[in-house]
């Protein structure tokens, strides 16, 4: 059998499949519908300092070729998180990646302190595309910005491999991958949602509640296969950074496309809405993918993309 098994600077999966954060619940919910020795790694919900309620309905609907959401990082906050929902993570068969989100530098640390002391969490992973309440930008769109919050967080969060998750929603995102790894980054999402909207023709209303969301599913799929490719033969590779493949991933040729491009491992979230089970279908399909490319192991081909003959 091909050997599966990848590393996240150190933390060390059974195979690359890793649940996306807000796509899988807070911890373990995805077991109700398969065993989650299955695949590598959950991603937490993002949690943030304090409580959130999120947006207003309707805040996630259907389109063409995937979904738009704009959640707004509804969740119980650090202290309700650490106190109620990690305590599930015990004995749990897989990975456990902690998502954080926050609007300033100080939310980020609270949340990412806190995960940091906790043996149940393997690894952190900053969701870089929250509002900076200084000045109303995102400190995953300005590399200056993203270099000062990890300056301030790497320092303090030295137990736990420190994953930031870059936004595409940037002119230049290798610019923002070479930033975070100058900043302390010891891996890499790429990347989160696009920028979207949806109206309704007849009563010229917004679908979504907030207006605009994110777009994710299929139809981003080649443009973030490009990125991860465009990441890992840049700053990446040189680095030695891994790259979490993320965007679109609905079977497994999806999932090979973004290990050939570059990622060491690959996250699914829409899929999820679509048939829960996928991950596991993803898992036999590398399996038999990497055995087919006579390959023993799956890191053999990340970033083995070629020109055709």
């Amino acid at each position: 059998m091909a050997d599966l098994s990848v590393s996240l600077a150190g933390l060390r999966l059974r195979n690359p499949v890793v649940l996306a954060a807000g796509t899988c619940g807070y911890v373990r919910e995805a077991a109700d519908a398969f065993d989650l020795g299955r695949i590598g790694a959950v991603t937490t919900k993002s949690i943030t300092a304090e409580p959130r309620d999120g947006n207003a309905p309707w805040r996630i609907i259907d389109s063409p070729a995937g979904m738009l959401n704009a959640i707004g990082l509804a969740n119980v906050g650090i202290e309700r998180f650490v106190a109620e929902k990690l305590p599930t993570a015990a004995g749990l068969p897989c990975a456990l990646i902690g998502s954080v989100a926050g609007h300033s530098v100080d939310e980020y640390l609270k949340v990412a302190e806190a995960f940091d002391a906790r043996g149940e969490i393997g690894a952190i992973e900053l969701n870089v595309s929250c509002p900076n309440t200084a000045d109303g930008l995102q400190f995953g769109e300005h590399p200056d910005a993203l270099r000062a919050l990890l300056g301030e967080i790497r320092p303090r969060v030295r137990r736990k491999p420190l994953i930031v998750k870059l936004s595409p929603n940037v002119g230049d995102v290798v610019a923002m991958a070479a930033a975070a790894i100058a900043g302390g980054a010891q891996a890499l999402v790429v990347a989160n949602t696009f920028s979207a909207m949806a109206i309704d023709v007849e009563t010229r209303a917004f679908r979504l509640s907030r207006g605009r969301g994110g777009l994710s599913g299929p139809g981003i799929h080649p443009i973030v296969v490009r990125m991860v490719h465009d990441v890992w033969r840049g700053p990446a590779r040189e680095a030695g950074v891994p790259i979490i493949g993320l965007g679109g991933v609905t079977n497994w040729r999806d999932a090979a496309e973004f290990i050939l491009a570059g990622a060491t491992a690959v996250g699914m979230g829409t899929a999820l809405f679509i048939d829960p089970r996928s991950p596991v279908r993803v898992v036999d399909g590398l399996a038999k993918w990497v055995e087919r490319q006579g390959c023993r192991t799956v890191t053999e081909l990340v970033g083995a993309a070629r020109s055709a003959p």
